[in-house]
């Protein structure tokens, strides 16, 4: 199989969809590479280590995305890439469908295979190639949350931590999975005063018993939620439905609601945000103010730490890589369930079914076109 790494055009996307020792085993494994010029420069990969490995270097996107049978990329196509795409292409990358319309509607044109890392699913509801982003991110909200807090950035000015004396900041994490349960980490360690919220009980228990006294456990309704936020000085959201559009849970009137100079950080902005003040942004332009509440909704958060966010994503995506390069789209969805689940598009056809009522479409089930 031809597969290709095309250079990512969206704003201050930084990371790269393979590395050098992924092409090499690829390489060795009999498969041909063609890696676009300049691809993993921003995360510190220069093309010699590619092609060390046994890739070939092409110049311009349309040369990978044409010459390729498999291409793989970090974030999903931008405008300026639809229109290569094409049938009896796999496209393996983030897609994040359910709030993209028109994206869904090329895939679908153009009859190409597209398997989201988000929803690739293992036993148990584990979603192993979202999680090393999510934790990234994760980390990344409170850094990002105790910097725009700071007056010189349009913040309260608040440090997290506070000072013996003078009382921390209020922290509230909508959403206890591993984007919450990774800014609990850092927000304790900082020494802010945090709570988490979250539907399922099961999941509060497990966070008491790791955070103990430290966190402030609370079962998510409306009430509970409208209260905690007005209360914080960040909100972190969180929440996730795996493949469909995120809830908005935080209404418009309980930003309002909000001391001035609060800080929002939505990292569930890839689904739409949990916020309805939420829009996305991006690393050039990344906030935006509300009610006096500043926003921070970058939808490509981990692109701001290239080298660890490119390591951490492929160390994740490479086995399933080669499973699609060693047996193509078909042979791999019957050899493993969790690549049939990251099947978001098949040939002229929505197969996840989160995406398609997200958008009023019809689905398909997969096993049915295959």
């Amino acid at each position: 199989m031809i597969v290709g790494v095309a250079q990512e055009v969206k704003d201050h996307e930084t990371r790269v969809g393979l590395l050098p020792s992924g092409a090499k085993m690829l390489h060795e494994a009999g498969h041909r590479v063609l890696v676009q010029a300049g691809a993993g420069a921003q995360s510190s990969l220069a093309d010699h280590e590619y092609q060390e490995a046994g890739a070939e270097i092409v110049s311009g996107a349309e040369a990978v995305w044409s010459r390729s049978d498999l291409v793989v990329k970090v974030k999903e196509p931008q405008p300026s890439e639809f229109a290569f795409l094409r049938p009896n292409l796999i496209l393996f990358t983030y897609l994040h469908l359910a709030p993209l319309p028109e994206l869904t509607a090329r895939l679908v044109e153009a009859k190409t295979s597209a398997v989201a890392y988000e929803t690739i699913r293992e036993g148990d509801h584990y979603l192993p190639l979202l999680t090393p982003m999510s934790e990234v991110a994760g980390r990344m909200a409170v850094q990002v949350g105790a910097q725009y807090l700071q007056a010189p950035s349009g913040g309260r000015g608040i440090l997290l931590g506070g000072v013996p004396g003078v009382a921390p900041a209020n922290v509230a994490i909508l959403g206890g999975g591993v984007v919450g349960h990774q800014a609990a980490k850092v927000a304790v360690g900082i020494g802010a005063h945090v709570s988490i919220i979250d539907r399922d009980l099961e999941r509060l228990r497990d966070l008491d018993d790791i955070y103990s006294s430290q966190v402030v456990t609370l079962a998510s309704n409306l009430y509970t939620i409208r209260e905690a936020v007005r209360q914080a000085d960040l909100v972190v959201g969180s929440v996730l439905i795996p493949g469909a559009a995120a809830p908005k849970l935080i209404r418009r009137e309980t930003i309002a609601s909000m001391r001035k100079g609060s800080v929002v950080v939505d990292v569930a902005i890839d689904q739409g945000g949990c916020c309805e003040t939420s829009r996305p942004t991006t690393h050039t332009d990344p906030v935006y103010v509300v009610d006096g509440v500043i926003h921070y909704c970058v939808s490509n958060m981990p692109a701001a730490v290239p080298h660890t966010s490119t390591f951490a994503l492929n160390n994740a995506t490479f086995p399933y890589l080669f499973e699609l390069a060693n047996h193509g789209l078909e042979g791999a969805c019957a050899r493993s369930t969790a690549i049939a689940e990251g099947v978001n598009t098949y040939q002229g056809h929505v197969t996840y079914r989160a995406v398609a009522e997200s958008q009023g479409r019809e689905s398909r089930e997969l096993k049915s076109l295959l």
